[in-house]
């Protein structure tokens, strides 16, 4: 089985894909990974797997939404056909239902690859629940496909009962896990990190650092963080700091309503910052907060816990499944800002909780580990490839 050839067709083979990439190729040195979107390595995992570049891929909006993802049409070239004829892998692990899967799911009968559908979790502005033509082509999909894996069982629930995968062929375990030695602070200096930006160095100076990482969009949902900000503010607990990490559209008009409801001593803006610094942001902080009002997974989730940081997660994300009330963080509806301003209270109330929540993070993530994910994903491809007496 070690010689097994995987291909994995990744639209885009961001960062936190590249840890379960590596632990996999040291299983399956046959392994691949062909994309449309190539950032480069993540630092401390260069050249680990193999990455083949196909063409670019072109996104089309179709219709926009504030809320979630909007409805989008994501072009893939075609010329990813050739390169996988020439790889000639047993299987392929193809990312969600688009171009890319459909191809090889039609040349399936042809040249008999097993081809494994990799849907990252569900949620409204992704699964297109109403609407038929899509649904009836993805039902199509699960049925030529030889299995499908989802990161969450949300994303299980989806492919089993919506789009009537048969349970035998369908498994559900994260597959896309961080790796903790990326996000070490290690010959790292995090004031020098602060040295080298246009912000003043900044000391943790407050009782307890909440921080957010991500884009600065309204999907992400920092105008809620903001407001219970605000409440907190308004009740007098003003011993914490925010910390904002990312960048977008609504930055600016963020900042302004920020100022005006006299935060700019709570609230630090740093923001966009490259891969290989987030880990300074993650250990000097106390606790994450997760607003998002749709988040397939949310790998920054899972980022922050194996930093053994608590997180405050919003329920609409995937990622939310990992966390356990009251002993490594806490799920919210971000929309209800007073009872995410009561959980942000707790640990100004009670200081030694976001080490003790911590601990339990760390522990958590050590059943999600990119060496697992990949032998998770191991035990799919072995069992496509079973002789049919076994």
């Amino acid at each position: 089985m070690k010689n097994l050839r995987i291909a994995w067709l990744l639209t885009s083979a961001f960062y936190y894909w590249q840890p379960t990439m590596k632990s996999l190729s040291q299983l399956f040195p046959q392994t691949t990974v062909f994309t449309s979107r190539w950032h480069g390595y993540a630092p401390g995992l260069e050249n680990s797997f193999q990455v083949e570049i196909v063409g670019e891929r072109k996104i089309v909006a179709l219709s926009a939404s504030k809320q979630s993802y909007g409805d989008n049409f994501t072009y893939l070239p075609l010329g990813i056909i050739k390169p996988l004829i020439t790889f000639t892998p047993d299987v392929i692990f193809s990312n969600s239902f688009g171009m890319w899967t459909l191809l090889v799911l039609l040349l399936k009968p042809i040249i008999r690859w097993r081809v494994v559908i990799a849907y990252e979790g569900s949620s409204p502005g992704v699964d297109y629940r109403h609407s038929t033509p899509r649904l009836a082509l993805r039902r199509l999909m699960v049925r030529w496909a030889d299995a499908c894996i989802s990161n969450s069982h949300r994303g299980g629930d989806y492919l089993k009962t919506c789009l009537n995968c048969p349970p035998q062929n369908l498994f559900v375990h994260p597959y896309e896990v961080p790796l903790p030695h990326v996000l070490t602070v290690e010959n790292q200096t995090f004031e020098q990190d602060f040295k080298n930006k246009v912000h003043p160095p900044l000391k943790k100076t407050s009782d307890c650092v909440f921080l957010f990482v991500g884009g600065i969009i309204p999907r992400k949902g920092l105008n809620f963080l903001l407001e219970a900000c605000h409440q907190l503010e308004s009740q007098g607990k003003c011993n914490y700091e925010l910390w904002v990490v990312g960048d977008g559209g609504q930055k600016a008009e963020l900042e302004q309503w920020s100022e005006a409801q006299g935060l700019t001593e709570r609230i630090r803006w740093w923001g966009r910052v490259d891969y290989g610094e987030l880990g300074s942001y993650f250990h000097q902080a106390d606790v994450f907060v997760f607003p998002t009002l749709e988040d397939t997974w949310g790998m920054v989730v899972l980022e922050a816990l194996v930093c053994g940081k608590p997180v405050l997660c919003s329920q609409w994300a995937g990622a939310c499944e990992l966390i356990q009330e009251g002993k490594n963080g806490s799920v919210f509806d971000p929309r209800a800002t007073d009872i995410l301003a009561q959980k942000m209270a707790l640990f100004l109330e009670q200081p030694s909780l976001a080490a003790t929540w911590g601990e339990q993070a760390k522990i958590l993530m050590e059943q999600y580990s990119p060496e697992q994910a990949a032998q998770f994903l191991s035990r799919v491809a072995e069992t496509l490839c079973l002789p049919p007496d076994h």
